[in-house]
């Protein structure tokens, strides 16, 4: 079941929801260029084990409206929350991924872990996705910077060589044109926002900020966010357990979909 969520004046937040009578409720947040759709594989298979599966398409990708502003953190955490007041949700399991991983660290800071009784962060791209002076973890500057001006020549281009970096396993032809497709659905201006936070956001505080269990699964081959970055996440969460995926790279969630489906639903029923 889909429906929208309003955030703003004239801001939309697309939903989906399955199996909404459900008591245990797991939240996805996406990652960059998707929507929730990238969680198609747990969306086909967790309803089935009882789960209230909730997938929020962030604004500017997806069904979402896509505004010209707000692609800040403290924005789209506030959005979050927007969709976790109006639908009532309380002791939920949050899912981020990559980006959206960094939406969840925000929100569990910015908003005092309302609603949330336990944290995922699959790839979370946390808490810098580049470089800094005080920080040898992550990408180059510039390589995210060519990336924004690629996105603004030549999209398609920027989103094809992305797709290639995100998986480990062998993916089909057809499956990689869905995942491109995914990408081209969000808007140019929120693609090239959301990459100018990898330069702009520091989640550092933001991971001292959560006291909730906490699993982070990362992929060992990673080429987007080095594996090295679940690790400080877990030095900087006392109540975190770190899950290297050994056949995974940014997209743990597909490449090891049976163990990131059978780890999550035990680890959201409280079972391990």
């Amino acid at each position: 079941m889909g429906y929208y969520v309003t955030v703003q004046d004239n801001v939309n937040i697309y939903v989906e929801d399955l199996n909404p009578d459900c008591k245990d409720t797991i939240l996805f947040l996406h990652g960059w260029p998707g929507s929730h759709k990238l969680f198609e594989y747990q969306f086909n298979v967790l309803p089935c084990m009882g789960f209230r599966c909730i997938g929020i398409d962030t604004r500017g990708f997806g069904d979402s409206d896509k505004p010209f502003c707000g692609y800040d953190y403290d924005r789209l955490a506030d959005d979050v929350k927007c969709v976790i007041d109006a639908l009532g949700l309380k002791d939920i399991t949050l899912v981020g991924h990559s980006t959206g991983g960094s939406i969840a660290v925000r929100y569990m800071a910015r908003h005092k872990q309302h609603g949330v009784s336990r944290l995922v962060l699959a790839a979370a791209a946390a808490p810098s996705l580049i470089k800094r002076p005080d920080f040898p973890y992550g990408a180059d500057k510039e390589t995210i910077l060519n990336m924004i001006q690629e996105t603004y020549e030549d999209r398609p281009n920027m989103l094809n060589s992305f797709g290639n970096l995100f998986f480990f396993k062998l993916i089909t032809y057809p499956f990689s044109q869905w995942f491109f497709q995914l990408g081209l659905q969000a808007a140019g201006w929120a693609t090239a926002a959301i990459e100018k936070t990898w330069i702009e956001e520091v989640l550092f505080q933001d991971l001292n900020e959560i006291t909730v269990p906490t699993l982070i699964i990362h992929g060992i081959h990673d080429k987007v966010v080095p594996f090295e970055l679940g690790e400080i996440q877990n030095q900087y969460i006392k109540s975190s357990t770190l899950l290297p995926f050994e056949f995974s790279g940014h997209a743990s969630f597909y490449d090891q979909k049976d163990e990131f489906n059978k780890v999550l639903a035990d680890f959201a029923k409280g079972n391990c």
